[in-house]
């Protein structure tokens, strides 16, 4: 059998090319994104914990610097407090383009309305607006905790963290018992849990005043004044997030995967942090993007459909250079190379049936390089050029760098999509590479701890390259 032929039945397993002090190295950095993904549950909280650790290795608001930008400056900026732009200047000019890694922090949830505390039943519940894709039947029976930010009528912010502390109480989305769920189950699973239905238990206590018309929601407002300081209309300018109240976990006998809420697409931000942080003097400016809205589409300000990264990219020209110039910052972002770190989907044993198993990922296998995504004929893909993937492959094999190929599933199946082809709309060539999953967009997705090693190895490779 040729090598062309013997390569999709001949997958290299990261652990068994690993020396011992490699092995122990992806064990520790396991323990270190268990600590990362645990209190990286929502977008702004994510944007916070990069903020602070580049500002600890050197990193400086781009808008605060005054003088010429030089080789291993390191400058950073954040938009909203829910996307961030980081670079690192080369020792090539800006116009001969840039090394560029962009992730996505926000993952799927459940949103609460701007109305949506009410009562039924002496039942207190939140109503919510699923965001993403979800099957929403995983949220239904799982503890959940309330995040997010209240913004009040005198302008001042409360920060809501419920749900994560052992001793912190949380929220349910109740499902019908067995018996009498036969109506329920007889329907398609897409109708038995309508997205109305999705309404989480907040509180049962009644105020003692009989007159109040609904005494349990007035019980649970004087909860919300006393310990937050908001009335019920500040709901309305709040950002409040359910997600699963879970903890980090390893699985497995042998500890070598990781569970955890939120790993699509925050697995990919965090190889990218430490890959980022790792850069001193790179020949190429290396620049890392870690956006919003991925999974609503990339929209509104904080979404790679924005003009955020190209502001960025202008403020670099103009402090590289000395003085902005269009034709430079057009010219800089068609010779950039890019890797959109998004995640694929790994074969699972259970549903290997919608998997093309030639070219599809596996956990363990290392980073997955996806030459296109897509669905129905690759509609909404980027599908990189081969020359590119030519180069990211070279880049990859001379740095020792275990990887794979994958695509999302069988061809007439499904699919999806990143922001590769939003960065390929400004001219610069670009191919999708991340780790694998188990239960993509679950409460409790599963990475691999090897693979994470080695998607760190790999970006810091392109990143330097």
């Amino acid at each position: 059998m040729s090598e062309i032929s013997n390569f999709a039945y001949s997958r290299k397993t990261v652990w068994e090319h690993l020396n011992n002090q490699e092995k122990e190295a992806v064990m520790q950095m396991g323990e270190d994104y268990k600590r990362f993904i645990k209190q990286a549950k929502t977008e702004r909280e994510t944007i916070k914990l990069v903020k602070e650790y580049i500002e600890n290795n050197g990193y400086v608001p781009v808008d605060k610097v005054t003088g010429p930008l030089d080789t291993g400056d390191r400058v950073y900026q954040e938009i909203k407090g829910k996307a961030l732009v980081m670079a690192v200047v080369g020792q090539r000019p800006l116009v001969e383009g840039a090394n560029i890694i962009g992730a996505h922090v926000d993952s799927p949830r459940l949103d609460l309305k701007m109305h949506p505390l009410y009562e039924q039943s002496g039942l207190a519940l939140l109503k919510t607006h699923y965001y993403g894709g979800i099957k929403k039947y995983q949220w239904l029976s799982l503890p959940l905790a309330l995040h997010g930010v209240v913004i009040k009528n005198d302008g001042s912010k409360v920060y809501i963290c419920l749900g994560e502390d052992d001793q912190d109480p949380v929220f349910l989305i109740t499902d019908l018992l067995p018996h009498l769920a036969k109506d329920q189950m007889d329907k398609k699973l897409i109708e038995a849990f309508p997205g109305e239905k999705l309404n989480a238990l907040c509180g049962s206590l009644p105020v003692d005043d009989i007159s109040v018309k609904e005494r349990v929601k007035e019980y649970i407002l004087g909860i919300l004044n006393r310990h937050y300081g908001i009335i019920e209309e500040d709901f309305i300018s709040a950002e409040l997030e359910l997600v699963p109240a879970t903890t980090p976990r390893d699985i497995g006998f042998d500890r070598s995967l990781v569970g955890a809420y939120g790993q699509d697409d925050r697995v990919c931000a965090y190889g990218l942090l430490m890959a980022m942080a790792g850069i001193q003097h790179p020949v190429n400016t290396a620049i890392g993007v870690f956006a919003d809205k991925e999974e609503i589409g990339s929209v509104g300000n904080t979404g790679m459909e924005s003009n955020f990264f190209t502001n960025f990219m202008a403020e670099l020209v103009g402090k590289t250079t000395g003085q902005y110039n269009e034709l430079v910052l057009r010219r800089a972002m068609s010779r950039s190379r890019a890797l959109s770190a998004d995640v694929n989907a790994a074969v699972d044993p259970d549903f290997e049936d919608v998997m093309e198993k030639n070219n599809a990922s596996r956990l363990g296998c290392g980073p997955v390089i996806t030459k296109y995504t897509g669905s129905g004929g690759k509609k909404g893909s980027n599908d990189a050029h081969a020359e590119f993937v030519a180069r990211v492959r070279k880049i990859f094999n001379d740095q020792g760098v275990i990887w794979q190929t994958g695509e999302l599933g069988k061809v007439d199946q499904g699919g999806g999509g990143t922001v590769a082809y939003m960065m390929a709309n400004l001219g610069m060539d670009v191919l999708d590479c991340g780790v694998a999953l188990l239960g993509m967009h679950s409460p409790f997705e599963v990475s691999h701890k090897a693979d994470i090693y080695m998607m760190y190895k790999g970006y810091q490779a392109f990143l330097k390259a």
